[in-house]
């Protein structure tokens, strides 16, 4: 009998899952039927979110900045299922800084979990990765536009977006599509986080939401329900593409 979910019997990771897109990502996964993995580096949020999630998640601790957590998490599916058919590289931190304030310590942090949480994530996932699968990297609109104060985490991000145009000529021979999602600014805890205070959060909110030809942040679910569209067999013959879930501020 034919099934109404987009990703009925897939097999997902979702590294930076307990939170935020990740873990919207994850409901909206799961809901389609999938069965998903993700990852977090605290553990009570880590249990917080598979307990949302239910009987179709498991929770694995681990940081994608280092290479040992990430062949735990590689290890831990194996055993588990055996297979990979969705990978979304979503894990990532943002810290701002002018110029003249970057440290050594500040860009470190970015690229190690950006950049190279990133790559060794989707390499490392590869001998799991069947033939056909989806990789879903996370980009961002800053490595479009210039954000003030954010020169290390948007060319973070703008390597990401790389990322998705070489790999896709890397895994053309297996099928594998490669595609960036690009969100805008997102109501997350994240957000919250890089922009201090609670009341400097809600001040940076109502300056985004006047920007965004929309008119509002959106929400971590309006860009799982991309994600599920890139995961999915409706973008079959989507690759390398930079998705942008923003509303239109990077696009006028």
């Amino acid at each position: 009998m034919e099934t109404s979910q987009k990703l009925a019997g897939k097999i997902a990771l979702i590294t930076g899952g307990t939170t935020g897109i990740g873990l919207a990502t994850a409901q909206r996964f799961v809901a389609e039927g999938a069965f998903v993995f993700i990852t977090g580096r605290r553990q009570a949020e880590l249990d917080a979110a598979v307990q949302l999630l239910g009987a179709s998640a498991t929770g694995i601790r681990g940081d994608v900045a280092s290479l040992s957590d990430l062949d735990h998490v590689i290890a831990t599916i194996k055993t588990a299922k055996g297979h990979l058919d969705v990978l979304f590289a979503n894990a990532g931190v943002a810290e701002s800084a002018p110029l003249e304030a970057v440290t050594e310590a500040h860009y470190d942090q970015q690229f190690d979990v950006n950049v190279k949480g990133t790559l060794f994530t989707v390499q490392k996932a590869l001998p799991l990765l069947l033939d056909g699968a989806s990789i879903i990297v996370m980009a961002s609109t800053v490595a479009s536009k210039g954000a003030e104060n954010f020169s290390v985490y948007s060319a973070t991000k703008a390597a990401i977006r790389s990322f998705a145009r070489t790999w896709t000529t890397d895994l053309k021979a297996r099928n594998i599509r490669v595609n960036a999602i690009s969100p805008g600014p997102i109501e997350t805890p994240g957000a919250d986080a890089v922009a201090g205070s609670p009341q400097q959060a809600t001040q940076f909110k109502a300056y985004m939401a006047s920007i965004v030809p929309l008119g509002r942040v959106g929400q971590p679910d309006e860009v799982a329900k991309a994600a599920v569209f890139l995961a999915s067999d409706d973008s079959s013959f989507v690759t390398g593409t930079e998705l942008f879930v923003d509303g239109g501020v990077a696009q006028v």
